[in-house]
């Protein structure tokens, strides 16, 4: 019994129910915090009463950042609904969608929640253009246009001609900075307004005259199986149903960019070519990446692996030419 009622043990569980007493209760409502409902009586989360700031915990990225980390429970519904919709990037997919019967630019307009303007610059439609039934038409994922990237360009640049925010473009497109664009990148340029005295973008890109069927070789094994015609962005689907196949470089050229890891548009692993006269080629859904920027590379010399990520229900390669003809497109 004395060990049990020890002076020790007895300040212990005194400071213990001390401290639960001090953080439960305050002296105007007994409580330091209030329920708020979400969806049912039966679903909660916790909001801080007006004046209590609530403390923020750390985590460790990769062993040597750090950044601060927020419970769930201390924000509002409406204000964590926001947060959660706006940062998924799926929501930041561009789409190909085909024309039903008595759609309008209108109609399909308030259906994506975006401008009509943005569909007309995105087709190179005319404003008084009729839609058809079975039409089919690229829907960005937000009201503005795309930009394919020009050499010597910056995003300063290109912000001032559309009229855009800089910094919404690189939050949008997920840049890691100012300077993290190079020739041939494709832009989603929110909240953009068309140049009077440029050329719109739509479904033909600059210098697409060109042809480079003969300087391409296949990206893939032989035979080249194409699986999906052409479709945004000028790509085209090759496969033969199985992951792990080697993906070659159509043609020389120096890599620019190679990121593993990550949804990037719904491009999942990717790598992009810069080869002769600007043109620029891209690989998708990857399994595995074999390059790094900078790095040259010979016509048929591995690269990666087919695989499925990002955006894809299947083994394929994603393969899409800038700035001239894909010659795989049948």
């Amino acid at each position: 019994m004395g060990k049990i009622f020890s002076p020790k043990r007895i300040f212990k569980f005194f400071f213990l129910f001390l401290s639960l007493t001090l953080f439960l209760f305050d002296q105007k409502d007994h409580s330091f915090f209030r329920f708020v409902p979400i969806s049912s009586s039966e679903d909660f989360f916790l909001e801080p009463k007006d004046g209590l700031k609530p403390e923020t915990e750390f985590l460790i990225v990769e062993a040597s950042n750090l950044k601060p980390s927020f419970p769930p429970a201390l924000f509002s519904q409406k204000v964590f609904a926001e947060m959660t919709e706006n940062a998924s990037p799926r929501k930041r997919k561009v789409v190909e969608y085909e024309v039903k019967k008595g759609e309008t630019l209108a109609s399909l307009a308030q259906k994506f929640g975006i401008s009509q303007e943005t569909i007309l610059w995105a087709n190179d439609l005319k404003p008084n253009a009729s839609l058809k039934e079975g039409e089919k038409l690229i829907i960005l994922p937000v009201s503005g246009l795309f930009h394919l990237v020009e050499k010597g360009e910056t995003l300063e640049k290109i912000a001032k001609k559309y009229q855009a925010n800089e910094e919404e473009i690189i939050a949008f497109n997920e840049l890691e900075s100012p300077t993290d664009i190079l020739p041939g990148d494709l832009l989603i340029i929110p909240n953009g307004k068309m140049p009077k005295e440029t050329p719109k973008p739509g479904k033909k890109l600059p210098g697409q005259a060109s042809s480079f069927s003969s300087y391409f070789i296949c990206p893939i094994s032989l035979p080249c199986t194409l699986t999906q015609g052409l479709h945004w962005y000028n790509a085209v689907d090759l496969s033969h149903g199985r992951c792990g196949e080697p993906i070659f470089a159509p043609a020389m050229g120096v890599v620019q960019k190679a990121k593993m890891g990550g949804w990037n548009g719904g491009a999942g692993n990717y790598i992009t070519i810069l080869h002769p006269e600007g043109v620029v080629t891209m690989y998708a859904h990857l399994q595995t990446i074999f390059v790094k920027p900078g790095e040259k590379v010979s016509q048929g010399q591995t690269i990666g692996l087919m695989g499925t990520t990002g955006n894809s229900t299947g083994c394929h390669l994603h393969f899409e030419v800038r700035g001239a003809k894909n010659p795989f497109a049948r």
